[in-house]
């Protein structure tokens, strides 16, 4: 453990203590977790960001998109508004967030909501949409003001929480014990090949408990996507870029971005990373070094990548001028599951919602 880690010890100490001391109180039911009557399922983690949410509740959303009413709630971090609000065709990323500005974009059927106060938002949500079959909690595992029926704890594969600690020396929110509360386990962003004897050397580590099920997910990224209006689809895939070796200025601004440049970094000739911190809402000003930085590229065969997630907050009105003149392209990603665990992990999911859904 680096020097400035141990200063910061006697931080993580106090933090535990707070944080452990509020889940006793839930334990022990002097803080009251409100249960609803229809199926409610949370997407969380134990660690800071980077796990990836957002996939896996696009991933619930397509499972149960046909067959159910659908809203999703996420508080909508780095959003310029406050309490609940239901999102719609004026919205942008600054009213509801990056994320929750996504799923409103690629699912024309859903709700997208957000709200602080997930309980509240709950019961208003239920008022505007009482026709609401499914609700998904984006990043709730810590709110522990609500009940979810079915809780899905997600873990990046190069960071396990079992081998993590307490903010600030280390990225956890809580303490490992708080695993206990999930029904399933999620090791996330692992290779696209993963042994068997890999996968049971990670089960070991985390050590689940019985009522668990523990499954495997990896990321599947999607075509290059331009930024720019289009009048039919277009015909080149990434592999075209691939090829050629183009030079790539990939501008990113979420929690960890590693994945995505060894993605690229293992298929072309340069990238270059422009990093922005975790929800960033982009400005002018930002777009002009984005700019100089591409001209400074030497290589004429070249391209700026962006995700799908930033591209929301690239979308705002002062922006999208200057970002189509640039040419920009984005990044979608969806999960994959390993092997048999699609299969099993659907099960479940929908079991617990046919189950519990209302009459």
């Amino acid at each position: 453990m680096g020097f400035f880690k141990i200063l910061l010890l006697p931080i993580s100490v106090l933090y535990g203590l707070v944080v452990s001391f509020r889940n006793w109180l839930f334990n022990k039911k002097i803080l009251k977790s409100t249960s609803f009557p229809l199926p409610i399922i949370s997407v969380g983690n134990l660690t800071t960001g980077g796990t990836g949410k957002t996939p896996h509740v696009e991933y619930l959303i397509r499972l149960l998109n046909e067959k159910y009413k659908i809203a999703t709630l996420s508080r909508g971090y780095g959003r310029k508004t406050k309490g609940f609000l239901l999102g719609d065709k004026n919205s942008s990323s600054e009213h509801l967030g990056d994320e929750p500005m996504q799923y409103l974009q690629k699912f024309e059927n859903i709700k997208v909501t957000v709200g602080e106060k997930r309980v509240l938002a709950v019961e208003e949500l239920l008022k505007i949409e009482p026709g609401t079959e499914v609700i998904l909690l984006d990043d709730a595992f810590q709110h522990r003001a609500i009940k979810p029926g079915l809780s899905i704890l997600l873990t990046q594969y190069s960071r396990i929480f079992a081998n993590n600690q307490l903010l600030p020396t280390g990225t956890l929110r809580e303490g490992i014990k708080g695993m206990k509360r999930a029904d399933i386990i999620v090791i996330t962003k692992t290779p696209s090949i993963l042994s068997p004897l890999e996968r049971r050397r990670i089960i070991s580590d985390i050590k689940p408990f019985e009522h668990q099920k523990v499954y495997f997910s990896c990321i599947k990224y999607g075509e290059f996507l331009p930024t720019w209006p289009v009048t039919k689809p277009l015909t080149i895939s990434k592999d075209f870029y691939f090829e050629r070796k183009y030079s790539i200025l990939l501008v990113t601004g979420i929690a960890n971005p590693t994945l995505l440049q060894t993605y690229l970094e293992e298929r072309t000739k340069e990238v270059k990373l422009i990093r922005f911190p975790d929800h960033y809402q982009f400005k002018p000003g930002d777009l002009e070094k984005i700019e100089k930085t591409f001209n400074e590229i030497r290589n004429p065969n070249k391209i700026i990548i962006t995700t799908e997630k930033d591209w929301m907050r690239f979308r705002n009105p002062e922006l999208i001028e200057t970002v189509q003149r640039l040419k920009m392209f984005y990044i979608p990603i969806e999960v994959k599951f390993h092997d048999q665990d699609g299969e099993k992990f659907n099960k479940q999911v929908l079991e617990f919602v046919e189950k519990n859904k209302l009459n």
